[in-house]
């Protein structure tokens, strides 16, 4: 991290609110999204169909983002509001329980690519995947989706509801894990790094599209007051600083 000096509109700030309307918004989409896909039949097809897909893939993603900025505290300066919306957002991500996802998430800062750091492992993709998602997937979290499935089918087409609801859930999991931890603390880090994570190059709307700019994950680390719509600002300032 460059020793310059933060500007202003990067310093520690009490949030302004604008962080609650933009989680409930991520999370109206996906609920208006998938009430749509839910009920519309599947052309297997049309290429909207898979458009869709990745849609709701990208919404879940964004829902996980407002549970993981409320763990920072940076959805709402009101403490009750802030851990409802990032309660609300967790348990519509899959049933997550927002109190292990906040007690995992103060590990990884606190020991971030270290052996205590439930989001990191010293093997390659699928051996780290699968250890990322033992942290964070619980049995009773697959037992509470598939009572929600059993029951949902009742009145809504089962396809609908694996393609639409449970697809992007699992897709979701991966773009997060591989933008937002697998790219950003792989490999060896410069020992003078306390952050042991690196970003990605300078691309707003590539980085909003992979993971709501998580991608700049060495400017989360280095100043996790940032909520995720602030990363790009931050990546700027590192990427001028350093040039």
């Amino acid at each position: 991290m460059t020793e310059a000096p933060i500007p202003a509109h990067l310093a520690p700030a009490p949030p302004r609110g604008e962080g609650v309307w933009i989680g409930l918004v991520i999370m109206g989409l996906w609920a208006c999204k998938l009430a749509v896909a839910l009920a519309m039949p599947i052309d297997w097809a049309s290429p909207w169909t898979y458009v869709l897909v990745l849609l709701l893939t990208h919404l879940y993603t964004g829902m996980f983002i407002t549970a993981h900025d409320a763990m920072h505290g940076l959805v709402s300066a009101a403490k009750g509001l802030n851990r409802a919306i990032g309660t609300l957002a967790a348990l519509l991500f899959a049933y997550n329980w927002y109190p292990t996802l906040l007690a995992n998430h103060q590990k990884h800062h606190a020991y971030a690519a270290q052996s205590q750091d439930p989001d990191w492992h010293p093997g390659g993709f699928w051996v780290w995947y699968l250890s990322f998602a033992r942290h964070y997937i619980t049995w009773w979290q697959i037992a509470a989706m598939a009572v929600t499935y059993n029951l949902a089918k009742l009145w809504l087409p089962a396809e609908n509801l694996i393609l639409f609801w449970m697809v992007p859930a699992v897709a979701s999991t991966f773009q997060l894990f591989y933008f937002g931890t697998y790219l950003p603390h792989k490999g060896d880090h410069a020992p003078a790094d306390p952050h042991r994570a690196r970003s990605q190059g300078l691309g707003h709307a590539w980085a909003f599209a992979t993971c709501y700019f998580f991608g700049y994950h060495h400017e989360h680390h280095a100043m996790p007051w940032l909520p995720w719509y602030k990363l790009p600002s931050a990546r700027a300032f590192t990427a001028q600083a350093e040039a």
